[in-house]
């Protein structure tokens, strides 16, 4: 979701591979009221052996202890990171069994996520969220604004309808209509490619965001977008749900690592999320979750606090 910055160039952005999803067009952007084809549970790890680590408890804030729930917030509509099982109520995705690993290890009693919109979620540390982990990279803007914990290396990739029936080329987008997640890098790459473009005196890039990025996939099949641009984990992950009907275009690029982000104010709490996601890395607890959804080799080895971003 969330690449830091992409600063190919336009001839930098080509390739291929299978993306998609199944969202009703017809539906809000609220993702109770947006099932789709991606949203059906096809992988879920079992946190109940984690155990608890003592010293990393002895962290957690007295107020979160005293709740003794983790709570995050995530933007639920990027499978396979975060989005809605098929009841269209319940959280599920690596980004939400990793928040219950960390719970565990800090022995609390449930680590609990909640959905809201992405650009949302930040402002809301500290006071209805204790951590956001929803693919948020990690870039300097973003570490002013909180403490980030490294856990994934993301990069982005381009999606395309089956047999790119729009002749899409990356190398040349200008005049194109791609479709992104509110929010995101790739929204503000998008428009970075649009300004080029008509620097370059063609025609402009016309933008589509989405809240949520299920909502994107059966417009891009349909024919009413011609790419969408997104981390290559949904990207990968969708590819195996469309049935052949999204294709990823081109190679993945621009990878960047994304982070836990935590209020910037509570130092505390900063340190035994990062204790606890390297204990996670440490002991294999972390490939495991995200083997279970396709996406292990995204997984970083060292949980780094406030890394920092060239």
């Amino acid at each position: 979701m969330h690449t830091k910055k992409i600063l190919a160039t336009l001839t930098l952005a080509g390739t291929v591979t299978a993306m998609a999803a199944c969202a009703d067009p017809t539906t809000s952007s609220n993702s109770e009221n947006a099932p789709s084809a991606t949203a059906s549970r096809t992988a879920s790890y079992d946190v109940s052996t984690i155990p608890t680590v003592d010293e990393i408890a002895a962290l957690i804030p007295d107020d979160i202890k005293k709740r003794g729930t983790l709570r995050n917030g995530a933007s639920t509509g990027y499978a396979p990171a975060e989005y809605m099982d098929t009841d269209g109520q319940t959280p599920i995705g690596y980004d939400v069994d990793i928040n219950k690993a960390l719970a565990k290890v800090m022995g609390l009693n449930a680590g609990e996520t909640k959905h809201s919109e992405f650009p949302t979620i930040i402002p809301a540390l500290g006071t209805k969220f204790d951590v956001g982990i929803s693919s948020f990279t990690i870039t300097s803007e973003r570490e002013q604004q909180v403490n980030m914990v490294s856990y994934l290396n993301v990069g982005s990739a381009w999606g395309v309808a089956a047999g790119n029936p729009k002749n899409f080329d990356p190398s040349d987008p200008c005049g194109s209509t791609i479709a992104v997640q509110t929010g995101t890098a790739q929204e503000e790459y998008a428009a970075t490619l649009s300004d080029e473009c008509v620097a370059a005196g063609k025609e402009k890039i016309t933008v589509m965001p989405h809240e949520l990025q299920t909502d994107i996939a059966t417009k891009l099949i349909g024919g009413q977008y011609d790419a969408t641009l997104a981390d290559s984990t949904v990207i990968g992950y969708t590819s195996s749900q469309s049935a052949g009907k999204i294709e990823q275009l081109g190679d993945t690029f621009e990878s960047a690592p994304q982070g836990v982000a935590v209020a910037k104010d509570d130092a505390q709490l900063a340190e035994a999320v990062q204790k606890a996601m390297q204990y996670l890395m440490d002991n294999g607890y972390l490939n495991d979750i995200l083997a279970s959804y396709g996406a292990e080799n995204a997984a970083l080895t060292t949980a780094a606090l406030n890394p920092s971003i060239d």
